[in-house]
């Protein structure tokens, strides 16, 4: 028979998991944005032509209005028309991917899940190798960017359509549906490079290894909204994701709307990566990794792992960034290739982990 001290020690219990949750979740929120503070930095300062960090931060206080002074012609230009740009569309387009990383393993009840599952990434990739392949230029030098933005939403839209049965969409049918898709999109890309000449492979390939070295104020503020709204919605649903972790049928016994939520939480997904794929390529393996971390460090709560990923999205790409342009200096390494390089392993080492913990896949 349980007496109530019993039920008062196991509640005082359940307490103190939380209130060390909480306290992991503030350290980390602490240290991620030193981190990102320290790293937008260096990057900033650091290339051909190197920038001392004081001299950025009286530059950044003269543009704020708190003092600091103009740095000679070129160091300013330098800072503002070129590092800057990238450093924050590293920024926007991290935060991006690890937001939708930890939204996407939410909606399917799932750590290795990631956005591209359900075919953003390959069906963006299309919209863009169809647009240089064939020499489309009805956007001027955004042709490339909308085509993989529209491409990549709509083919969002079509996975969700065909998965859908019965006003009720299954995590399995959507996951399916995404692969064929996936397959399906790779086929038009190699279709695409195969009609393609040099210079247009050569676009192509440069697109599909991902990278930043195109990043101008333009293409911030053009996915700009989209981030904004993506990540203002995603942690409104903090909640009902934690309750949807129970399964779906307690979940809509607490009285969430599981189709609903799927629906509007597929969409958030869907422009946090198109917008992201749209200016940058595509870059994998940051949706998948970030939420995995936090979660193991600081629990499965929604309402830290949020926000926490699109702070760990942000770190790791500006990191990552800096990494592409500085480690084989004069050349860039491609930054999806770097974070394929560091995102595979661990992607592996997750699949034996999570094999080990289940006792097999059966």
């Amino acid at each position: 028979m349980t007496t109530t001290d019993d039920r008062v020690e196991s509640t005082d219990g359940i307490g103190r998991v939380g209130r060390v949750h909480v306290a992991r979740a503030t350290l980390l929120t602490v240290l991620m944005l030193a981190a990102l503070v320290s790293v937008s930095l260096i990057s900033a300062g650091h290339g051909a032509y190197p920038i001392p960090v004081g001299d950025i931060l009286a530059s950044l206080g003269n543009r704020v209005g708190l003092g600091g002074h103009t740095l000679e012609r070129v160091a300013e230009s330098v800072l503002w028309d070129i590092r800057f740009p990238r450093v924050v569309l590293a920024i926007v387009v991290g935060a991006c991917l690890g937001c939708a990383g930890a939204v996407m393993q939410g909606v399917f009840g799932n750590p290795l899940a990631e956005p591209g599952v359900i075919g953003i990434s390959s069906g963006a990739a299309i919209g863009a190798v169809c647009a240089i392949a064939f020499g489309v230029n009805v956007f001027g030098n955004w042709t490339v960017t909308v085509f993989a933005f529209i491409s990549g939403l709509i083919t969002v839209f079509i996975v969700y359509t065909l998965s859908r049965q019965g006003r009720r969409t299954e995590v399995i049918t959507l996951i399916l549906t995404g692969i064929a898709v996936n397959a399906f999109g790779g086929a038009v890309i190699g279709l695409f490079i195969f009609v393609a000449d040099n210079s247009q492979l050569t676009a192509i390939t440069f697109w599909q290894l991902g990278s930043l070295s195109q990043a101008t104020w333009q293409k911030v503020m053009a996915i700009l909204p989209f981030a904004v709204v993506g990540l203002a919605l995603a942690p409104r649903y903090a909640r009902r994701l934690d309750l949807l972790s129970l399964g779906e049928r307690p979940a809509r016994h607490l009285g969430v709307d599981v189709e609903r939520m799927r629906m509007v939480l597929i969409l958030v997904v869907a422009i946090l990566t198109a917008a992201a794929v749209a200016v940058s390529g595509i870059i994998g393996f940051v949706g998948l990794v970030i939420p995995h971390l936090l979660r193991m460090a600081a629990g499965p709560g929604h309402r830290f792992l949020i926000g926490g990923s699109a702070l760990g999205g942000a770190l790791i790409l500006a990191t990552a960034d800096l990494t592409a342009r500085t480690v084989a200096a004069p050349a860039e390494l491609p930054l999806g290739v770097l974070t394929a390089l560091v995102g595979s392993p661990f992607f592996f080492w997750l699949l034996r982990r999570t094999r080990r913990k289940q006792g097999g896949w059966a």
